[in-house]
């Protein structure tokens, strides 16, 4: 969680949700402010901990309070009240948050181009939420929201032989002939292999074969898009009653799904930009350490043997030389 707070603090997460989020509430006064719950529901989201309930556990946690900069966590009536006083409001807020963020990444590292992918999903509802309906596909009752995820491409060196082409085809009862775009590319390993590979694709875009292939071969991504936010953010957690509130419920985790992204994009280590959010956690997120409190400071020292030592101190380096260029 170390190089999540890092993060955070780097990109000034922190500081723009005390500038741009703050809900309707009538208290004139609260101890655990609307910013510091939605930091806490963020890193707790990020760190694997998706239910209310989870904050109970998490008061007197070394790491948490250390990131948060807290003496105990905001607790499960302190979140849950938290949650269900956001309104229509909120959720403007957080599209206003979004498109900040996102400017300030692409002021670090500007796309050569993206593509956006927009496919639908259930959300599984168990009680009796407002607006959930009976998904005839699923088979399920629930919510059922569009969602869309943008991938940045690069144009990466290819390591084994690879052809691109193009020709017209009509099939013998259709009317007329179709544009059809293949690649042929041989497999780098294992050795010696003399078996091609041959991928073929009907279209009526207008760009290069290899664009197209590389176009929608990305687009095929997106299933895994959706089950990492689901599986790895949970989020099918709308178990408030009311629309509103599990849409506001769905945005806090969406945008912890962003920031993760931004921060697997950025910083980690190259050898881990692959991997997912579960993997991420067991290697570098929650791992064991010694904390020893001064009275100045917290530590936390790494164990001497730590797997995965190497890339954690790279993650520290790449988050501290990151330039953010947009303010």
């Amino acid at each position: 969680m170390l190089h999540s707070k890092e993060f955070v603090s780097k990109l000034g997460i922190d500081k723009l949700f005390r500038q741009s989020f703050k809900t309707n509430d009538s208290a004139l006064f609260r101890y655990h402010t609307d910013k510091e719950n939605l930091l806490q529901m963020i890193y707790m989201i990020i760190a694997g901990y998706f239910e209310d309930d989870s904050s109970d556990e998490l008061t007197n946690d070394p790491v948490f309070k250390a990131v948060l900069n807290k003496d105990t966590l905001a607790s499960q009536p302190t979140i849950s009240r938290f949650h269900n006083r956001m309104d229509e409001d909120s959720l403007n807020q957080f599209l206003s948050i979004n498109q900040i963020l996102r400017k300030k990444v692409y002021s670090i590292q500007m796309p050569e181009a993206i593509i956006l992918d927009l496919d639908s999903t259930l959300l599984n509802a168990y009680g009796k939420q407002e607006g959930r309906a009976f998904n005839f596909h699923y088979q399920s009752n629930g919510y059922h929201p569009l969602v869309c995820y943008d991938e940045i491409t690069k144009n990466n060196k290819v390591d084994y032989a690879v052809v691109y082409g193009e020709f017209m085809y009509q099939a013998g009862p259709r009317p007329y002939e179709r544009r059809v775009v293949c690649k042929v590319e041989k497999p780098e390993k294992p050795e010696n292999q003399m078996t091609y590979m041959y991928t073929f694709i009907v279209t009526n875009m207008e760009s290069s074969p290899e664009y197209l292939i590389k176009f929608y071969c990305k687009r095929g991504l997106m299933e895994n898009f959706i089950k990492e936010s689901k599986t790895g953010f949970d989020f099918a957690s709308v178990s408030s009653h009311t629309r509103v509130v599990n849409a506001n419920r769905l945005q806090i985790h969406a945008l912890a799904y962003n920031i993760f992204n931004w921060f697997r994009r950025l910083a980690l280590s190259a050898n881990m930009r692959k991997q997912r959010i579960d993997t991420v956690r067991l290697k570098l997120l929650k791992i064991a350490a010694k904390v020893i409190r001064s009275a100045r400071y917290i530590t936390f020292k790494l164990c001497s043997s730590c797997p995965y030592k190497d890339e954690f101190y790279k993650t520290l380096s790449n988050i501290s030389n990151l330039c953010i260029q947009f303010e």
